[in-house]
């Protein structure tokens, strides 16, 4: 492993000293908005800050983060609006609801500044209002793979945590689990909202009503954490089959301890640090990849925590 980071660093550093040393004269002063739609109390987004900050760093660009507090989506295209009248160079953004956000996003393209569609959303949207590339989990599949593995595991019905169902893109991780499993959604998807304590009582709640439910799945974070709460509560913890998508501190130790089965692993370090490395580049030499880039999903089990152990929250 050691040799595999030594190499990855000796390429890093054979990279990007081209980059810095020409970088007065393609480029020294570009500048890059990311703006997602996740409120300030979603703390799985510092990842997303850390590999935005770590790209603006290696490629000598200014970075910037805006986010709407509580989440609001309107309050989200306001910012768009705002980004692309400061004239920045490029802007990054989720596609939380592209009915609601396709038009600021045509508006920052048409006046000039580029853009790329991060986590959310789907390259075909992302082509439709004009961005460079999608970076991010294609969500309907990454729902579906873990439906055919939890089916593959045993299991027939299931309770879906969603902690922003506004946001088509969770929707479509729990529709495509319950795809995977060759099954109807119907009502095992739940709107959770997005505060601890109601969504651990919703929890419990469906659980005391529907006690034959095989599976849990939560969405990250936000919902994962108060759901390990409350199976620790109703004895269920170990006993049902959980997993969830994303990671963070609380749920690596849910599957160190075996009470989730699997986190699906979107990296989204790579949402951010990718686009700033693609656009930095783009802009000083006029390079482009040619597709999109997915980022996920990839299944994380107890055999293969040592790394994401290590980084949980910061990098992974």
């Amino acid at each position: 492993m050691k040799t595999v980071f030594k190499s990855l660093a000796l390429g890093a550093a054979l990279f990007t000293a081209p980059l810095a040393a020409n970088a007065d004269a393609h480029g020294a002063d570009l500048n890059y908005v990311l703006v997602s739609h996740a409120p300030d109390s979603d703390s799985w987004w510092n990842t997303i800050k850390n590999g935005l900050a770590l790209g603006g760093e290696q490629m000598g660009v200014s970075v910037e983060y805006r986010n709407p507090p509580t989440g609001d989506l309107a309050d989200m295209a306001r910012i768009i609006e705002q980004a692309a009248a400061s004239a920045p160079d490029g802007i990054i953004t989720t596609l939380a609801d592209f009915d609601v956000l396709k038009g600021p996003i045509m508006d920052a393209v048409a006046s000039g500044v580029d853009v790329i569609i991060i986590n959310s959303g789907t390259p075909e949207q992302a082509r439709e209002v004009g961005a460079l590339m999608y970076v991010g989990q294609p969500e309907y599949d990454a729902g579906f793979a873990a439906g055919l593995r939890a089916k593959g595991d045993g299991v027939g019905s299931f309770l879906c945590v969603n902690h922003y169902i506004s946001s088509p893109s969770s929707t479509e991780r729990c529709q495509g689990f319950a795809d995977g499993l060759g099954i109807e959604l119907g009502n095992q998807m739940i709107d959770s909202g997005q505060d601890p304590a109601e969504i651990k009582n919703r929890v419990l709640a469906y659980l005391s009503a529907n006690p034959d439910t095989d599976a849990v799945l939560t969405l990250g974070p936000t919902s994962a954490d108060p759901t390990l709460l409350a199976l620790d509560e109703n004895g269920m913890a170990g006993d049902i089959y959980f997993g969830t998508f994303d990671l963070g501190t609380e749920i690596v130790n849910g599957i160190k301890s075996g009470v989730i089965a699997w986190g699906i692993d979107q990296q989204p370090f790579l949402q951010a640090y990718l686009p700033v490395i693609v656009m930095a580049n783009y802009h000083r030499y006029g390079v482009l990849p040619g597709n999109n880039i997915n980022s996920g999903p990839g299944f994380v089990t107890a055999s293969g925590l040592e790394m994401v152990d290590k980084f949980a929250g910061e990098f992974r």
